[in-house]
C-alpha cells in the first residue's frame, strides 16, 4: 500500500463520518423507530422541518438510510453491518497499511521522563509490567488491577516474581472471595486512597504518579525513571513507606527455580529467612563508602531482616573474608546491591 493509498483511505474514512449534528440525531432516531416519515422525524428530533430533506437525503449518500420518495416521503433504516460495512473494510485495510509503517518507539535513553495525559500513563505502566523479567512491584487501584488482570497473570506464568499493593483496601476482594495466586506473589491492602500508583520492573524500569492523574483529576502527568538508581527510588519508597502499612492477603514462597534473581534485597531476604540449606549469592552493587562498582560472590551464613521490609541485610563469606550486604542506601553495611543472583550450590553468575 503506497502514501497515497493511505491518504485516500484516510480521507475516504473521515468524509463519511463527517456528520453533524442534525444528521447525527436523525441518523440515531430513524434507527431507534426503523421508519419515519419526514413530519414524524421532525417531531421526535430538533431538526427543522425545512432541514429534514436535505439531512435525511445526505445520511441516504452515505447509505446509512434510504430514502422512499411516496407521499409522503418515507426514511427508512439500513442495517448497520450493511451500512458500515465497506467502511470497517477500509478501516481493516487502513489500520494495517498505517501497521506497516509503525515503528515502535524505543524506551528513552534520559534518566527521568515526565509523561502527561491519562493514555500515555496507563500505556508507560503496561510497559514497565512486561517488561519485568523477574521481579516487578506494583502498586494500582482496583479498577487498574481489572485492567492489567491479564497481563500481570502472564507475567506470573514467565516466572516473575510479582509484589502487588491495592488500594482502597475497601473495594479490594479478600484471598477467599478472588484467588490472586495466579497473578502475585504477595498482595497486601492498603487503607485509603492516599497510595500513589507505581510499578517498578526488575528494580530498574519504573513509573510513579498520583492515583487523580489516571482517574478525573486535572493534574495528569506522571514520572517514568529508566535508569537503577531512581528505580530503587520509588521501589524503596513503595517497600519501606507504603507497604508495610498494608493488610496482607497472600503472601507465599518464591516457587521459581533457581538461580533466582531479586532486585530488591528485602524480598531475597524475606525469601532466604528460616531456610536451613546453605545458600550461596552473586551481588552486583557500589562500594558503600568508596561508591564505586563491586561483585561480592560467596555463601549467604546470615540474613537479618523483618517482615515488613524495613530493614534487611545478609552477611557473605567470600575467599576475602565476610562481606555485609544492604540495601538501597545502605550505610552500615559494606556494599549496597543492586542485584542478587541466589542458587544452592555455588555462587551463579549475574
Amino acid at each position: 500500500m503506497t502514501d497515497d493509498d493511505l491518504r485516500r483511505m484516510l480521507t475516504t474514512v473521515g468524509e463519511t463520518f463527517d456528520l453533524g449534528e442534525y444528521e447525527t440525531e436523525a441518523y440515531v432516531t430513524v434507527l431507534e423507530h426503523g421508519r419515519l416519515t419526514a413530519t414524524e422525524l421532525a417531531d421526535r428530533t430538533d431538526i427543522p422541518q425545512p432541514r429534514v430533506y436535505d439531512t435525511v437525503r445526505g445520511l441516504a449518500e452515505h447509505g446509512f438510510v434510504e430514502v422512499h420518495e411516496s407521499r409522503p416521503m418515507r426514511i427508512v433504516a439500513v442495517d448497520p453491518t450493511e451500512a458500515f460495512g465497506d467502511v470497517r473494510t477500509t478501516l481493516a485495510d487502513l489500520v494495517e497499511g498505517l501497521e506497516r509503517r509503525y515503528t515502535a518507539p524505543s524506551r528513552g535513553t534520559e534518566a527521568a521522563s515526565l509523561v502527561k495525559s491519562r493514555r500515555t500513563i496507563l500505556r508507560y505502566l503496561e510497559d514497565v509490567i512486561t517488561t519485568a523479567e523477574y521481579e516487578l512491584l506494583i502498586s494500582l487501584t482496583p479498577d487498574l488491577f481489572s485492567r492489567f488482570e491479564e497481563t500481570l497473570a502472564e507475567r506470573r506464568a514467565e516466572g516473575v516474581a510479582v509484589d502487588l499493593l491495592l488500594s482502597p483496601a475497601a473495594e479490594v476482594p479478600d484471598a477467599d472471595a478472588y484467588d490472586y495466586t495466579d497473578v502475585a506473589s504477595s498482595v497486601r491492602a492498603r487503607r485509603g486512597v492516599t497510595t500513589p500508583i507505581a510499578a517498578v520492573a526488575d528494580g530498574e524500569y519504573s513509573i510513579y504518579t498520583a492515583r487523580e492523574a489516571v482517574r478525573t483529576g486535572p493534574e495528569r502527568y506522571g514520572v517514568v525513571f529508566n535508569r537503577s538508581d531512581l528505580g530503587l527510588l520509588v521501589s524503596g519508597f513503595l517497600n519501606t513507606v507504603v507497604w508495610g502499612s498494608a493488610t496482607t492477603l497472600l503472601d507465599r514462597a518464591d516457587g521459581r527455580p533457581y538461580p533466582r534473581r531479586y532486585a530488591s534485597l528485602r524480598r531475597c531476604v524475606n525469601d532466604l529467612s528460616g531456610r536451613d540449606t546453605p545458600q550461596y549469592v552473586t551481588v552486583r552493587g557500589r562500594d558503600v563508602e568508596t561508591g564505586e562498582p563491586r561483585t561480592v560472590e560467596g555463601r549467604i551464613v546470615d540474613v537479618a531482616g523483618d517482615r515488613s521490609r524495613m530493614t534487611a541485610s545478609l552477611t557473605v563469606r567470600t575467599d576475602d573474608g565476610e562481606v555485609a550486604v544492604g540495601g538501597q542506601a545502605a550505610a552500615f553495611e559494606d556494599v549496597e546491591a543492586t542485584e542478587l543472583v541466589v542458587a544452592p550450590d555455588e555462587p551463579p553468575g549475574t
